[in-house]
């Protein structure tokens, strides 16, 4: 048999690059393991930083179940199947993509690294993956758009309480090419979240994460001319002192003044989430964007007959990575009820995935697509774009490999038959 005419997938390629190296005494930067991922990653940023990366609502048992919900699952493996290459290609929403991998938004990516989304967005060009732009990017959509070519890229979505700003968004991410708005449904107030707290530390206070809102022209009309001052002046302590001058840095590159920037941060803590939004709210944003809508936090299987039934284009099973309500599902085990409850409309998936084998069976279990989070975060905290390159080729290699393992030849052919019977 000749070797050196044998088929070889993701798997064997990004296996065959680290042992190579290996054999040169060079280790991967970016561990593979998903534990020693966090943990390397938590070396290179400070508390704060990785406390709103890492952590989750309340005592931290839906980030804990999001994760035992993938142990409970089980891939069986079939053997003599005749497969030789997979095929990782899916479609959704009309365009067929490589993968099945999306990155998912994450705020504040300036947490995990300067270049922030910029990183990200050459990273996922790059490796051919979706990118989600958050409403909360530390880099705006235009700057990543121009990094990613016509590589494709969706948008995220908190509806504002100025219906103005939110138009205002959605023009601009339909200028820049998006192929989706993902309205984020489960971050109508910010869930309780201890290891920010203990700390006295959210991002968007010191001005951060707040991209897309300091370039919009409709958030910045309301910054101009001059800004009602506090009843009382509190005192200029040095951590104040150095607050004020981390807002004026962050207010350069818009050119937006110190009292313009605190402005901003108190205009967006007021209006960035719509808590009243109900079902009916649906229909006006159809008429205000051309782009298929996908509903991102669905977990109650009524959720999504309402939203199968209000005619959205796809919904996103997903608790938020555990960062919302404490207590709550886990994601993978609310999928098989949102799937069959959601009937022909595409449902994708996120929430605990670290893994090719987790997007195995997110996937056979009814997921049209997954979405990944913190794992790219680390890898960008750790190495910058060339981390979040390498996060994104191992959990594709991994995914390559269980499927040429388990006996699989495409990724659309995964269904309940590859798991053990629960």
């Amino acid at each position: 048999m000749d070797m050196t005419s044998e088929p070889v997938g993701r798997g064997r390629q990004r296996q065959t690059q680290v042992y190579v190296r290996g054999l040169g005494g060079e280790k991967p930067a970016v561990p593979v393991a998903p534990e020693r991922l966090q943990e390397a990653a938590r070396v290179h940023l400070k508390a704060p930083d990785f406390a709103y990366l890492a952590g989750g609502a309340g005592a931290e048992r839906t980030l804990r179940a999001n994760l035992a919900a993938f142990e409970r699952v089980q891939l069986l493996p079939r053997h003599l199947r005749g497969h030789t290459e997979r095929d990782l290609s899916v479609s959704v929403l009309g365009h067929t993509y490589a993968t099945p991998l999306l990155l998912a938004p994450l705020g504040v990516l300036e947490c995990a690294h300067p270049d922030a989304d910029r990183a990200v967005a050459r990273a996922a060009a790059t490796e051919g993956v979706p990118f989600i732009y958050s409403s909360q990017a530390s880099v705006p959509m235009e700057d990543c758009a121009a990094e990613m070519g016509e590589s494709p890229r969706w948008f995220q979505l908190y509806w504002s309480r100025d219906d103005d700003l939110t138009r205002s968004l959605l023009r601009r991410a339909e200028a820049c090419g998006a192929q989706a708005i993902v309205l984020t449904l489960d971050t109508t107030v910010l869930g309780w979240r201890p290891r920010d707290l203990d700390l006295g530390h959210l991002p968007f206070m010191r001005g951060r994460g707040l991209a897309q809102y300091l370039s919009d022209p409709v958030f910045r009309a309301h910054l101009h001319g001059p800004q009602p001052g506090p009843a009382t002046t509190p005192p200029r302590t040095p951590a104040l002192l150095r607050a004020g001058a981390e807002l004026a840095a962050r207010g350069r590159p818009y050119h937006l003044s110190l009292e313009q920037m605190r402005a901003a941060v108190a205009r967006f803590t007021a209006t960035y989430t719509r808590p009243d939004l109900t079902w009916d709210d649906l229909a006006r944003l159809r008429e205000w964007t051309r782009l298929p809508i996908v509903l991102k936090g669905i977990l109650h299987p009524d959720d999504a007959r309402e939203a199968a039934a209000r005619g959205v284009d796809a919904m996103i099973v997903s608790n938020h990575g555990g960062r919302q309500v404490d207590g709550a599902v886990g994601a993978l085990d609310a999928l098989p009820g949102v799937v069959a409850a959601a009937g022909d409309v595409p449902v994708l998936f996120d929430s605990g995935v670290r893994t090719g084998a987790d997007i195995v069976k997110a996937v056979a279990l009814g997921a049209r697509a997954v979405l990944l989070g913190r794992p790219y975060a680390y890898g960008l905290a750790i190495a910058g774009e060339e981390g979040v390159r390498e996060v994104i080729q191992n959990v594709l290699a991994d995914l390559d490999l269980t499927l040429a393992l388990i006996g699989v030849a495409a990724v659309r052919d995964l269904d309940r038959s590859v798991l053990a019977p629960a």
